[in-house]
């Protein structure tokens, strides 16, 4: 499969050599026949598994009432997605906007930040953070310029380090339009911020009167134990954006503001074209209903801590993150971890710590897939 997706298409990822053709709750099935389960979740995007029956009746209902309508109609099914998002989100987060990825959606909330400060020229991001590609993205992501292609940022960017709360107060000022974090660092290796330090950044932004945008493209949706990761610590900020679980592996990603910030957002001010379509706003709704009903966000947690418990073996020395977004620090190249689990059938991630193992399931895991994962790891050598 990998020589036949090579004939046409550009040769940007390096792929694993699975050749899958079907997945059915957390299992991914081969060609040949066999079974991987998934600790990866199509990078974190898997919310409720594989062909759960809730997901796959939502398309076909909606599939045959309307595929797609423009942004210049209203709908009702996206009225009610934006209810239901805006109604577990962190309090005075009240505003949706749909777009349709993770990159697209801070891309907004950036644009958001300046609409709301302006006069204002610098971001202020943090070092080893991920916030996508795209062009504003891309320049408040740690590292980019390996693949940042274009002549130069569209506007200046201060990087300091994680948990440095002198070195925050230093650089966030009276210029400082936004301040972009991941509460939990995903492509860092699961990196949670210090509870102290997200406190001291709401505080430093609402002296400076700097927009707080929060990355959970990655640790939202239930992935943390909780809707939002900033929920743990109470700490809420202007601006969140949030995609990956959030249609189960649909297209779909989504802004949400306060009502200070989104006053700032004039008609004609943003726009997309496939963002809030009828299939990705039912698929919303969908999403979060069986996170509710199903009592997911318990299951999260419970789950993460039998992982914390039993999944100290083998290579792994130490495990970090929250919830179903968890780094496994190992005595050996996280690569090798990976692909020596792959051959027992379990696939994980990695992350830009070449030490850590990322585990990204689907928010449907179980203690005995958790145990499956356990027995594994005991059998790959530590060194």
């Amino acid at each position: 499969m990998i020589a036949t997706e090579a004939a046409h298409l550009l040769q940007v990822y390096p792929q694993l050599p699975l050749d899958l053709v079907s997945a059915r709750g957390v299992f991914l099935r081969t060609a040949a026949g066999g079974e991987i389960l998934d600790f990866y979740g199509g990078h974190a995007v898997a919310a409720l598994g594989y062909a759960h029956p809730r997901v796959i009746e939502t398309l076909a209902r909606q599939a045959a009432e309307m595929t797609f309508q423009t942004n210049a109609v209203a709908l009702e099914v996206r009225a009610r997605a934006a209810d239901k998002l805006a109604g577990v989100a962190p309090p005075g987060l009240t505003r949706v906007f749909f777009v349709n990825s993770g990159a697209e959606a801070n891309e907004n909330a950036l644009r958001l930040a300046f609409f709301a400060r302006p006069g204002r020229e610098k971001v202020v991001a943090l070092e080893h953070g991920f916030h996508g590609r795209t062009a504003a993205a891309a320049a408040v992501t740690w590292g980019a310029s390996k693949w940042y292609a274009f002549p130069h940022a569209p506007f200046p960017v201060t990087f300091v380090p994680r948990d440095d709360v002198a070195r925050l107060e230093e650089n966030i000022d009276d210029r400082t339009a936004a301040v972009i974090v991941e509460p939990i660092q995903g492509m860092a290796g699961a990196v949670a911020l210090e509870p102290s330090f997200l406190k001291a950044l709401r505080r430093r932004c609402d002296e400076t009167g700097a927009v707080l945008i929060f990355d959970e493209v990655q640790s939202g949706i239930g992935r943390s134990g909780h809707y939002f990761a900033c929920e743990e610590h109470e700490v809420t900020p202007d601006i969140l954006t949030t995609a990956k679980a959030l249609a189960a592996g649909f297209p779909v990603g989504a802004v949400l503001a306060t009502e200070e910030i989104a006053q700032h957002a004039a008609l004609g001010s943003l726009g997309t074209t496939f963002g809030g379509g009828p299939l990705a706003c039912a698929l919303v709704e969908t999403v979060l209903d069986v996170i509710e009903s199903e009592g997911l966000l318990a299951q999260v947690q419970r789950v993460s801590e039998r992982i914390r418990s039993a999944c100290r073996v083998g290579p792994v020395e130490s495990i970090q993150g929250a919830g179903f977004l968890l780094g496994l620090r190992c005595s050996r190249p996280a690569a090798a971890v990976r692909d020596d689990l792959l051959k027992r059938n379990i696939l994980v991630g990695t992350s830009a710590d070449p030490s850590v193992v990322r585990l990204l399931p689907p928010l449907i895991l179980e203690e005995e897939h958790v145990d499956a994962l356990s027995k594994a790891l005991e059998k790959v050598s530590p060194a």
